[in-house]
């Protein structure tokens, strides 16, 4: 059975995007929307839980005044990959009416959670739609092929934590995005 350790940092094979380097990009994922949204009325919607970490410094990096909310959606449980199924467990709060939106999702995979979450959002009627993730992973036969409109960095199909990105909700407080072991999760995760 796979082990989680105390100490996170010694379950990553590789560290692919420092914590420098993520906010560098953020900062400049900010300024862009900044600059494509000045004057509009924004509204962030992120994806609970794993787009939290990156929503809150993009919405700090964002000059222009803008409000967020939170979706939840789930299509993974304690597995490395999608189960086929998107179940929606959260709906927006505030109002989007009229508004332009801007999905905020941790990682772009099989694109069956943008797709469902672009969907329930429709339904509110904003003005425009579009998406921003931190990865977008490059993968055969993605489920949803979706335009995304800004992306942090490429990342190669491997199972990645870190930054809000969780194995069985743990990982999510490493300032970095890294490769978890697969000796982690080959047969669930357990706290060492």
């Amino acid at each position: 059975m796979g082990t989680i350790s105390k100490n996170l940092d010694h379950d990553i094979e590789e560290v692919l995007f420092t914590e420098e380097q993520i906010l560098k990009r953020v900062g400049e994922i900010g300024a862009r929307i900044s600059e494509d949204y000045a004057g509009r009325e924004l509204v962030l919607v992120g994806i609970l839980r794993g787009a939290l970490t990156f929503l809150a410094d993009l919405s700090r990096a964002i000059t222009v005044p803008h409000s967020f909310d939170m979706v939840g959606a789930s299509s993974y449980g304690s597995s490395t990959s999608s189960s086929g199924r998107v179940q929606i467990t959260k709906d927006v709060e505030v109002t989007l009416r009229d508004k332009d939106v801007v999905i905020i999702e941790d990682i772009y995979d099989s694109g069956r959670t943008l797709a469902a979450i672009r969907d329930l959002l429709r339904v509110h009627h904003p003005s425009t739609i579009s998406m921003a993730t931190l990865l977008h992973k490059k993968v055969k036969n993605r489920a949803a092929e979706l335009d995304i409109k800004y992306i942090g960095f490429e990342l190669d199909d491997r199972f990645v934590v870190g930054y809000g990105l969780d194995f069985d909700e743990y990982y999510r407080n490493l300032k970095y995005i890294g490769v978890l072991s697969p000796r982690v999760y080959k047969d669930g995760g357990a706290v060492l």
